[in-house]
């Protein structure tokens, strides 16, 4: 059975997951900067194979905050679902609604 309270959580999961993935966009733009920087003025090997694993790891993340994100909309999706149909009424409603938008608008780009 669904209440508010899951309802609350789920919303507050997307919204750390969309936070969490803007977070990690930075860092591998960061980190690609940071090896092309290296690699223009001539790093040492060794160096610049450690640069390269960090941002490899990074990029690794974006893929997999993806996913999550995916799963944690499906189930604030079906959650949201399951309180309209039973009638439920509260803020967290309406702002599970703006996260979903939110979220769609997130995870759209990356379909295409």
């Amino acid at each position: 059975m669904a209440t508010l309270r899951n309802l609350k959580i789920k919303t507050s999961t997307c919204k750390r997951i969309v936070k969490e993935l803007r977070s990690y966009e930075k860092e591998v733009e960061k980190e690609a900067a940071k090896t092309a920087d290296m690699k223009e003025k001539g790093a040492d090997p060794y160096d610049l194979k450690q640069q390269e694993n960090v941002l490899a790891e990074s990029r690794m993340m974006v893929p997999d905050c993806h996913k999550r994100l995916e799963t944690a909309l499906a189930d604030l999706k079906a959650t949201l679902a399951e309180l309209k149909e039973a009638n439920e009424q509260g803020a967290e409603i309406g702002e599970a609604e703006s996260t979903i938008a939110e979220v769609e608008a997130v995870v759209k780009p990356t379909e295409e």
